[in-house]
Order: C-alpha cells, then structure tokens, then sequence
C-alpha cells in the first residue's frame, strides 16, 4: 500500500464517507467523478420514455425517488401522477411535487396503487418495485409500462470484496425473461426486452464505502469497523490497477397492455 496515505488516515476517511452516507431523491451527485456506471448500456431508457410520451397522456412514474426524472421530462403536471414508498423521498415528493399540481401518492409499488382502474395511458418505472396486475388495473386498454431494472446479479464482485460473508441474491427473481413471462401471463404484449451485464468502476474507495452504505440491500451489514481488512485490500486493488472493477446487471422491458 503506497505509504503516502498510511492506514490510520485511510480509515478517518472512510468513517467520514460513512457519516456521510444518506440519499434524497436519488442523487448520487456526492460521488461524482469518483466512480461510473451505466454510461455504456445498449438502450436509453430516457430516449424510450420520450418516444412514446404524447402531450395529452396521462403519466404515471412508480417509485419515483424525489421525482427528478418524472419532472426531467417537461409533461403537463395536471397529467402527471407519481408513488413512492421511501420515508426520505416521501417527504421530498410532498415538499416537490404536490405544489405543482402532480397527483402524488404513498405507495409500494409491489402493491396496490391507490389510482381508480384505466386511469393512465403510461407508466414509468426506473429501478423500483413493480406488481404487473396492479399495472395492468391502472392502465388504459392499450397503455405501454417501460421499465428499467437492477437485475439479481448486480454488483457481486463488489459486495465478495468487502463483506466476509457473502449474501444470497436480495432479488433472485430480477431477471428479464421472468419479468417478461410475468407480464405475458395477464395479456401484456412485450414491445421491447434487453438485459445487459456493464462495468461499475471506482476510482476512490471512499465512494466505494459511501456506495456500500447507500445501497444497503446488496451490502447489508456493511461498516467500515467491520470491514477495514477488505478496505485495505481494496486500496491495494487500486493502486495497483488504478480502478476497483465489478460489474452491474441491467434490463428493459416495455409492454402494451391489451385493447
């Protein structure tokens, strides 16, 4: 280990990346510059969105973190309607985006949603809980989900570097062809499925921790305390090979409901 930066000092780092460690919204924004991915995957999930959005659709976007994407995209807030079900982003949304007339509700999106039958021609889902017959409720005869998913191999080489015991999938089912099958089994028509296996990288493993405590599901139990020795080892993989690589799961599946 390059003895510019001995351990004690790495160590007060990590614990303040740690501290630090908390999310609204969905901004990854503290690790800017620190760390990539995603930036290679073979569709645009933005790109798909758009194209189908029309000015008069009514729009639903599941799990919408502090709803920057939802607001990202210009729609008509009296056409907009949005759930989530994290208590941070909850408070956020309530605070963002009731003011501007968009219809937001408390929901888990593996649930119920609390909108009355046929009541969107669209709805969005990027990385959050989805329930196929609740969508297929709420959509108009015809209507199109798009969704973008973390598949049940995301981050695995990264979550074996840092904890000792390694957790089973915390999502086994998160594969496209059984999101797919799902859908087909209530009458949904499959327009588009890819899934794709990318690069994550870090290039400072003070992210990396911040990361791990962000993303507390695919690390749990993660803290520095308990963890240095991998830590460590992680420095040495960086200044060795001047990057910590792993590897992130993705798919896209958008459906039409039937007519």
């Amino acid at each position: 280990m390059n003895n510019q930066i001995n351990r004690k000092e790495l160590e007060t780092l990590w614990r303040r990346e740690e501290e630090t460690a908390h999310i609204h919204g969905w901004d990854f924004s503290h690790i800017r510059g620190k760390y990539e991915e995603e930036h290679d995957l073979p569709w645009n999930y933005e790109a798909i969105v758009r194209r189908c959005l029309q000015p008069d659709m009514r729009l639903l976007d599941i799990d919408t973190g502090g709803g920057e994407f939802l607001l990202s995209l210009g729609h008509p807030c009296e056409h907009l309607a949005a759930t989530e079900n994290y208590l941070p982003n909850i408070r956020l949304c309530r605070e963002k985006l009731l003011p501007l007339g968009i219809d937001f509700q408390e929901a888990d999106g593996s649930g119920r949603l609390p909108f009355p039958d046929q009541s969107f021609d669209m709805v969005i889902n990027r990385h959050g809980n989805f329930n196929p017959g609740e969508i297929g409720r709420v959509l108009k005869p015809g209507g199109i989900f798009i969704t973008e998913q973390v598949g049940a191999e995301n981050d695995r080489e990264l979550v074996r570097l840092l904890l000792n015991d390694v957790p089973k999938l915390p999502f086994p089912n998160q594969y496209l062809e059984i999101a797919k099958a799902d859908f087909e089994a209530v009458g949904f028509e499959t327009l588009e499925a890819e899934e794709a296996f990318r690069p994550i990288k870090f290039w400072d493993v003070g992210a990396l921790v911040w990361f791990a405590r962000i993303i507390e599901w695919e690390f749990p139990g993660f803290c520095v305390s308990d963890c240095l020795d991998n830590l460590y080892h992680a420095q040495e993989i960086l200044e060795k090979n001047g990057v910590i690589e792993g590897t992130i799961h993705r798919f896209l599946l958008a459906v039409r409901s039937k007519k």
